[in-house]
């Protein structure tokens, strides 16, 4: 579906306000490629190498080099640490996998930057000591699946077609180990990979998952500042203060995000998808509107911050794709932290699109 764009609604029941989005993730080929490539042979290392032990992620350390040797790339336990630690200081390196990924630098980078230390997006033992001292929880924790985890209804795929699309009930996980990577941040093959024998279908199984969960944040966003050429979003309070980080996909050259100042209008959470026929979209052959039905799997995923003609923020089903894709003119970001950013802002907050 590349080199194409749908125009979306998103809304709350009868009488909501009607709301347009560009939103369908278009891909640079060339760099999808490359990256897909580079993440596969990542991807399929860690597949290879034996369960990661949670007490050594807990008591992970990262090892400054001695001397004038060269510093040792940190340990996957290090860096799933480091993007636990991340998360929960409201620095998102998008989807947690232990990859060291450009989101995990991003967000280094901009914890370096707000704690004084050159932003490098590099981790070092400077950066160590700060990140570690930002909390005394274990990185993990153990989950027991409930009941609500696997009750579902789950579908059993996707269809890539959105005509197919709009004929399902809803656009639901399509199992309960998705269900749970996301409501932990995690990629699915991580949370594998941390519970290899795991029944994640049954409820009352006990696992181990992140521990991203944390207080609802009080803070107001008095501006949200989207960067364009950085690929970030960041919520500041009335003071300028960073208040949360998020990696983003934003805009493209064929149709690329908004520029200068604008305002949230709306906040709507399990927002519809609504396609118009105006636009010919590529690959849709009928010739009538139609909805696509709620879920976190909607092309607009589970949430949506509307700006107003055409222009929103909004959640994705495909968390691993943010920073690494292009958007027509929306801002993705993953559906926790679309959720999360939803809870802070209001109607009236500004929105600064910069480079």
């Amino acid at each position: 579906m590349l080199g194409t764009f749908l125009i979306g609604r998103c809304a709350r029941g009868a009488g909501a306000a009607t709301l347009f989005c560009a939103a369908l993730l278009v891909a640079d080929a060339a760099h999808a490629a490359r990256h897909g490539a580079s993440h596969a042979r990542r991807a399929a290392s860690h597949a290879a190498t034996p369960a990661l032990d949670a007490q050594a992620i807990d008591n992970a350390q990262f090892s400054a080099p001695s001397g004038k040797g060269r510093a040792r790339a940190p340990s996957a336990a290090t860096i799933i640490k480091e993007e636990i630690l991340l998360d929960r200081a409201d620095f998102s390196p998008g989807e947690i996998d232990g990859l060291a990924g450009s989101n995990d630098k991003k967000a280094l980078a901009a914890f370096q930057q707000a704690n004084g230390l050159k932003p490098t997006g590099r981790l070092d033992a400077q950066t160590w000591d700060r990140l570690t001292a930002t909390s005394s929880e274990p990185a993990l924790m153990e989950y027991e699946i409930q009941p609500a985890d696997v009750k579902g209804p789950f579908n059993k795929t996707i269809p890539q077609s959105f005509e197919k699309k709009a004929e399902l009930k809803n656009l639901n996980y399509t199992s309960p180990r998705e269900l749970l990577a996301a409501k932990f941040h995690v990629a699915p093959a991580l949370l594998t990979r941390l519970n290899p024998k795991a029944s994640f279908e049954t409820a009352g199984t006990k696992i181990v998952v992140p521990n991203v969960a944390s207080k609802p944040s009080h803070d107001k966003v008095a501006e949200v500042v989207v960067d364009k050429k950085a690929l970030t979003v960041r919520a500041l309070d009335a003071n300028g203060k960073l208040i949360s980080f998020y990696p983003a996909s934003v805009g493209s050259e064929g149709r690329p995000s908004p520029s200068g100042t604008w305002h949230i209008r709306s906040v709507v959470e399990n927002p519809t998808y609504h396609y118009s026929p105006k636009l010919k979209f590529k690959g849709v052959k009928t010739q009538k509107p139609f909805d696509i039905a709620a879920g976190p799997l909607n092309p607009v995923g589970s949430t949506w911050i509307g700006l107003g003609e055409g222009y929103g923020i909004h959640g994705t089903p495909d968390p691993q794709s943010i920073g690494r894709t292009q958007s027509h003119g929306c801002v993705h970001l993953t559906n926790w932290d679309a959720q999360a950013l939803a809870k802070m802002v209001h109607r009236g907050t500004k929105v600064e699109f910069i480079n």
